[in-house]
């Protein structure tokens, strides 16, 4: 692996490049605001259904198609909002895939098309001299810590606890990582019915921190 290549996807998925990703909670908002999120545990077992059977393991699987061409990108877009469950679910995926594809653009990497967010990543990234199971991780660390990232100001967690579920999540993004590596279009799936009720009450929220 090249280092250079390990610090362009880390600038990438950092919190610092600009598509926002802080304005989304995948529904968690929605979860805190019924009562059902309410302490660091909650947090935890809540993100890692979504890294296993939700939105993280079926990004990195369309991520990976794009970066290896197993599939038309416009096709592998289409999919990506069919598996969008609610309305907010393609707000997500399409507003920070048409930030990340301009970004990207101005720096050289990818074509500048608006297409959902882990196709234009993975498009962007079949530049980089790293593996499959190294790019998912990273993509899924990312995921994650956004997750954590709203869970500690809107649950609220204190800093510690936050970064305490994250570390504690480092091996279900380590398994789901290599398990997307491996799978092909036909594996993806989703059953993460909660996340995605949370997702659709989001919207009917009157007061909302969060776009999702």
């Amino acid at each position: 692996m090249h280092t250079d290549d390990i610090l362009r996807l880390t600038q990438w998925l950092s919190p610092a490049f600009p598509v926002s990703s802080y304005a989304y909670s995948h529904g968690l908002e929605a979860e805190v605001v019924a009562g059902r999120m309410r302490d660091g545990r909650d947090v935890q077992e809540w993100i890692s259904a979504v890294l296993v059977v939700g939105a993280g393991r079926s990004d990195a699987i369309l991520m990976r198609a794009a970066r290896h061409g197993l599939a038309e990108l416009s096709a592998l877009g289409d999919l990506a909002l069919a598996l969008a469950g609610s309305r907010e679910r393609v707000v997500e995926t399409t507003a920070q895939g048409r930030a990340l594809a301009e970004t990207l653009a101005a720096l050289g990497h990818g074509d500048g098309v608006a297409r959902p967010y882990p196709v234009v990543l993975g498009l962007a990234a079949r530049g980089l001299a790293l593996d499959d199971v190294t790019v998912a991780a990273l993509y899924l660390q990312s995921f994650a810590a956004g997750l954590v990232s709203a869970a500690v100001r809107f649950v609220p967690l204190g800093q510690a606890e936050g970064q305490r579920v994250l570390s504690e999540l480092q091996a279900t993004i380590a398994e789901v990582a290599s398990d997307a590596a491996l799978a092909g279009l036909e594996d993806i799936g989703a059953a993460v019915f909660g996340a995605d009720l949370a997702a659709m009450i989001h919207e009917t929220l009157e007061v909302r921190i969060f776009r999702t």
